[in-house]
């Protein structure tokens, strides 16, 4: 049986790689196109790559608060979450949202290549999840 303290670590080794693979691999697709002369469409990207990045870090600094609560009043009956945690859980959503409206309808950049920048993401998290299947346990 792995310590809980070996769990936990490993779980914020994951964390911090599904990050930065996030980055790396949207930034490196949206300069891969720009350079093949789509501009507009590798900008798309990066910004898409951005977006996602920053929904990651806003969800885990949520969750990470959601934990600490519960933790926190563990003996109690209805533990209490403070109300801006749920508002910024809902918020980001309207933020990025905002954000995407505003580059495509003034910067013209494409709708479809933010999305695909926002997939960033979720290939990132597939690669994570590959490399820790793939890894040997220490």
């Amino acid at each position: 049986m792995v310590p809980i303290e070996v769990e936990a670590s490993r779980g914020r080794a994951t964390e911090r790689r599904i990050a930065w693979l996030t980055l790396v691999l949207g930034f490196t697709a949206g300069a891969i196109v720009a350079l093949a002369g789509l501009a507009r469409w590798g900008a798309g990207l990066v910004i898409g790559t951005a977006l996602a990045w920053l929904n990651y870090r806003w969800l885990r600094r949520g969750v990470n608060t959601f934990v600490l609560a519960s933790k926190a009043q563990a003996g109690t009956k209805k533990p209490r979450v403070p109300f801006a945690t749920y508002f910024l859980m809902l918020f980001r959503y309207g933020l990025i949202a905002v954000t995407v409206y505003v580059i495509f309808g003034y910067l013209k950049v494409p709708l479809l290549s933010m999305i695909a920048g926002l997939c960033a993401l979720a290939v990132a998290a597939i690669a994570a999840s590959v490399y820790e299947i793939l890894r040997p346990v220490e």
